[in-house]
């Protein structure tokens, strides 16, 4: 019955639609007729979004493993190799989000960027298949003489790299954007569609990630390489398929350009007037350039004291002239009160961006040290012989965020409510600063549980090809697994919430890469970090703390290490926190009435001041 009632609804609200005259993009000054198609796009939406991930991550969450044991690379070299990667591709969506906004807009960029990931994978596969493009097999009692890869085959391997790198950088920052696109944002129905939209694009994120980290990696690990790794270009090419078979359908919102021109002038002018003194210090938004474009989407933004030497980019003065619709004409010698909340917008969240880049790093080096630990763990399930692949250890952790969200959102929430009587009934930054938390719990966990296993691995060893395995069972990882999957449900969500309300509405692409962006500078940190800590304990007393066997390592250490940053990192952000000031909008009637009268003032000022001079 509910469901039927929704379909009415969805018919009835795509009638209404498909009637409603909406300017798309500046290109144009005439209003073009937009019908936005809603569900009935979806299953092309979503099933491009379900395959991309699909076969993005069943190459990505173990190709680790592959490089160690296909290419003969050292673990240390193929763990910074992949974190340098998975930071590029991260940082590369800012880039994406600019050219989509600024240029191509979305429709071009995600159908460009799906056919880039599909060769990226493609070339991956002719890595495994052609013998010519990967070293000779390297057998355990020759591992100390194992052939490296060639630079051909380095550079081959690079090439399909490269490729994905172009792929997620179109694609992470847009196609949640794009998926939003097909509903209209004016109705009730066409706000639910868009909720209901990201729920079903979390659900497919999470179950890729499921069937990736099972059933694609037990081919990979247990079958053939090959054939596991040529499965994920065929989801590729399916998710390409499906994507442009829906192509008629779309809504495709031609590029606006990009906020970041907007920014860059609120700079160039601060610096420009930077000697120059508001009149009205206590009250300086009386003398601050007011202006809000008729066809902008952002809400207007309230004046804010901090970073208040970015006002002076809004003070009028007798040379700058001002066109008959009360913009400005030249934007690199004006900006308006509205343009200089923006940045401030931006320059506020850039602290709490920092804290969490040093939070992700825990996360970063948990999800590469723990494939290391479950290699050299007992990984049989109970009594039988089959192991599992050192690679699917991380579903725990999507596991315990997968049903630790659903319980947060319909029990924890409507509890906090009642207890607080706030929105959510925790702030945005309450919730990343419990998640802070529970990232220095879980390395605590972690250092306590390696310790365990190395100390089994040198008094109850089996004997492996790579180092003694330790007699412990792998099943110990899952506690330091389940609190990392429940500190990312916090910073994670937490985050991507965050950004998307904090940030101007013309600045959500922005926000959405800005994420991946912190994710991108986790990793080059935790590179950092391992390089750094590799190089200064390879003479210690201690020993080298990340050899190639690590029983004969202290990864505890390392852990603890990690812990340790994280606290620092956590007395920083509730620092930051506490200064933080949230966006708000001018709704406040008294405040809007003053303000456009200020405005009239200016103005008529400034006329005045020209004739005088």
């Amino acid at each position: 019955m509910e469901k039927n009632e929704r379909d009415d609804s969805v018919e009835k609200t795509e009638r209404d639609d498909s009637m409603e005259k909406t300017e798309i993009g500046n290109s144009s000054r005439t209003e073009e007729p937009v019908n936005y198609r809603g569900w009935k796009a979806m299953p092309f939406v979503i099933g491009n979004e379900t395959f991309e991930k699909l076969g993005a991550i069943g190459t990505l969450s173990n190709l680790l493993v592959y490089l160690i044991s296909v290419f003969n690379m050292k673990k240390i070299t193929a763990a910074t190799m992949l974190i340098i990667f998975n930071g590029t591709t991260n940082f590369a969506t800012l880039l994406g989000a600019f050219a989509s906004d600024t240029y191509f807009g979305r429709y071009k960029t995600l159908g460009f960027s799906s056919f880039a990931s599909f060769l990226g994978l493609l070339l991956i596969d002719l890595t495994v298949v052609f013998k010519k493009l990967h070293p000779p097999h390297c057998k355990a009692e020759e591992e100390e003489i194992c052939k490296g890869p060639t630079a051909g085959q380095m550079a081959f391997l690079l090439t399909g790299f490269a490729l994905l790198v172009v792929g997620a950088a179109g694609i992470r920052p847009c196609n949640l954007a794009f998926g939003a696109d097909q509903f209209n944002p004016k109705t009730e129905s066409g706000k639910r569609g868009i909720n209901s939209f990201f729920n079903w694009y979390f659900f497919t994120f999470t179950f890729a990630q499921m069937v990736a980290l099972t059933l694609i990696v037990y081919v990979q690990s247990k079958i053939s390489w090959a054939l596991g790794f040529g499965i994920p270009p065929i989801l590729m090419l399916i998710s390409c398929a499906l994507f442009f078979m829906g192509s008629k359908m779309y809504v495709k919102v031609k590029a606006t350009g990009s906020p970041i021109t907007s920014l860059a002038q609120v700079i160039v002018v601060a610096i420009k007037k930077r000697h120059l003194k508001l009149s009205e210090p206590e009250q300086p938004w009386f003398c601050m350039f007011i202006y809000m474009p008729p066809n902008s989407i952002n809400s207007k933004l309230p004046y804010t004291n901090q970073f208040r030497c970015l006002d002076k980019a809004a003070i009028l003065t007798p040379q700058d002239e001002i066109l008959p619709d009360g913009s400005a004409a030249n934007p690199w010698r004006l900006c308006s009160r509205q343009q200089v909340e923006e940045l401030k917008c931006l320059l506020r969240v850039l602290p709490i961006w920092a804290a969490a880049l040093v939070c992700h790093v825990a996360i970063v080096q948990l999800q590469t040290y723990v494939v290391f630990q479950a290699i050299q763990s007992d990984r049989r399930l109970g009594n039988t012989n089959f192991d599992i692949p050192p690679a699917s250890y991380s579903v725990f952790l999507m596991l315990s965020m997968t049903i630790w969200i659903p319980i947060y959102d319909q029990l924890v929430v409507p509890f906090l409510q009642r207890l607080t009587g706030k929105e959510g009934g925790i702030t945005l930054l309450q919730r990343i600063g419990i998640g802070t938390f529970l990232t220095v719990i879980c390395m605590i966990v972690s250092a306590f549980v390696e310790e365990r296993r190395r100390t089994i691995a040198l008094t109850q060893p089996i004997p492996g090809p790579k180092g003694a395995i330790s007699s412990m069972s792998g099943f110990w990882l899952i506690p330091q697994l389940s609190i990392a999957g429940l500190a990312d449900a916090f910073t994670t969500v937490g985050q991507i919430e965050f950004y998307y309300k904090q940030f101007p509405e013309n600045m959500r692409s922005i926000a959405g890469s800005l994420f991946f962006c912190g994710i991108a500078g986790s990793s080059y940190l935790s590179s950092l970090l391992i390089a750094v800590v590799h190089r200064t304990t390879e003479g210690a007393a201690t020993g080298n703390w990340l050899p190639e066997d690590l029983n004969k390592g202290r990864l505890d250490y390392f852990y603890y290490l990690i812990a340790a940053l994280g606290a620092i990192n956590l007395g920083y952000f509730l620092v930051c926190a506490n200064w933080y000031k949230y966006k708000g909008t001018e709704n406040n009637n008294a405040l809007g009435v003053e303000v456009e009268l200020v405005r009239k003032k200016l103005l008529v000022d400034n006329e005045a001041l020209k004739l005088s001079h």
